[in-house]
């Protein structure tokens, strides 16, 4: 497991912005409506799309862990904004699978702590915010 992560966004005009880490990357932008070219997800997408993807993966691990299967394992994230600030102040967590309701329970308490995402937002987190020093700046 990496101790620290790190994920490089670089601008390319308007409201987007391509978003690389370990040799990946994804897209962003921001819909149309709202000025940009709908060319991927919104950032605050991402964020919802980290937490539903690490709690997915954190009850596969504890049903891994049980030799369980979870077939149609899907979690979903909503998100409530908090009135009109740029924030939000409620994030919903439902999990669906085609097991037995008292199954998908136990699995859900028991990925909790396994969740990398919700571990931290549940925690607080401390955000910094800098320059790097010049030269540093990657190209790409």
């Amino acid at each position: 497991m990496a101790e620290g992560l790190e994920v490089t966004a670089r601008w390319r005009g308007g409201f987007r912005a391509d978003v690389a880490a370990r040799g990946h990357e994804v897209a962003v932008d921001e819909p149309i409506r709202s000025g940009g070219g709908d060319e991927g997800f919104m950032p605050t997408e991402l964020f919802c799309a980290a937490l539903a993807s690490c709690f997915c993966l954190a009850i596969g691990h504890v049903a891994r862990k049980r030799s369980l299967d979870v077939p149609g394992l899907a979690v979903t994230v909503r998100s409530a904004r908090a009135g009109r600030e740029l924030r939000y102040e409620r994030l919903v967590v439902e999990c669906a699978a085609d097991v037995d309701d008292d199954v998908l329970d136990r699995l859900i308490e028991r990925a909790r702590p396994f969740c990398w995402v919700s571990n931290t937002l549940a925690a607080g987190v401390e955000v910094e915010y800098g320059r790097r020093p010049k030269g540093n700046a990657r190209t790409g």
